[in-house]
């Protein structure tokens, strides 16, 4: 009986300026197998399917279970998480290619700071005055934690960004994530005092604006967030408060 084998082509690139490359490998299939036990494996050896010796690939990974949001990249086409992406769901050769739309470092590894520099640019955080006790705070209800709840889980992984077709160069779009954050703070009660810098921070370029609704990120979402109905709020708060201040102006 032949060894059942799985077959990855992946794309590699020494460095940023590197020209970019391919290499296929052939692995021993296991049971429960995901494209980063697969790299794993070729670490172990490093060898392609034509019996060239080369070295390991380079991707980030960190908690393997959908947490952390490192291991983002391309599969078979797809914008997905390398920990929950099954050898046995995927058509082989299975494809692996580092996000288009973001700088590589090397090989799978990207850098992804665009996404830390767009939620800092919408103060996507609850300020916090002095180190002292503050006390309790603002009591939020059960329906408010219910709604909330759905967006908190992003995990920053910018799939949404990467699938995306006006998150480009030419936009600075600041994407779903970013907008869909700019909502979360601004239904805290607490987080409520700054929703008027958010939502000016959505109205320059690169802001809500650009969105063409085109809903890409809420397929490609590994946590299922509602994007595109956080969109729609926010766009509705950006449109109000745009209005009131031409109508002060």
């Amino acid at each position: 009986m032949a060894t059942k084998t799985v077959r990855l082509r992946i794309r590699r690139q020494a460095n940023p300026q590197a020209k970019p490359y391919w290499e296929d490998f052939e692995l021993v299939w296991k049971r429960g197998m995901n494209v980063i036990s697969a790299m794993m494996e070729i670490a172990t050896n490093p060898v392609t399917r034509a019996g060239k010796a080369t070295t390991p690939i380079t991707y980030d990974s960190n908690c393997l279970e959908e947490v952390c949001g490192s291991c983002a990249m391309l599969i078979n086409g797809r914008a997905r998480m390398a920990c929950s992406a099954l050898v046995d769901k995927l058509e082989q050769p299975i494809r692996l290619e580092p996000f288009s739309k973001f700088p590589v470092v090397r090989d799978l590894a990207v850098d992804r700071n665009v996404i830390f520099e767009n939620l800092k640019a919408v103060k996507a955080w609850i300020p916090v005055d002095g180190t002292y006790d503050l006390g309790a705070g603002p009591r939020v209800s059960a329906r408010e934690q219910e709604e909330a709840y759905p967006i908190s889980r992003c995990i920053s992984c910018c799939c949404c960004m990467e699938a995306c077709p006006q998150f480009n160069d030419k936009t600075g779009f600041v994407g779903a994530a970013t907008i869909a954050q700019v909502k979360l703070f601004n239904t805290h009660p607490t987080g409520r005092m700054q929703k008027h810098e958010r939502l000016a921070a959505l109205m320059g370029d690169g802001g809500i604006q650009e969105c063409g609704y085109a809903q890409n990120c809420v397929e490609v979402c590994p946590k299922d967030i509602p994007l595109t109905r956080a969109i729609a709020d926010v766009g509705g708060d950006v449109m109000k408060q745009a209005l009131v201040e031409f109508f002060r102006g």
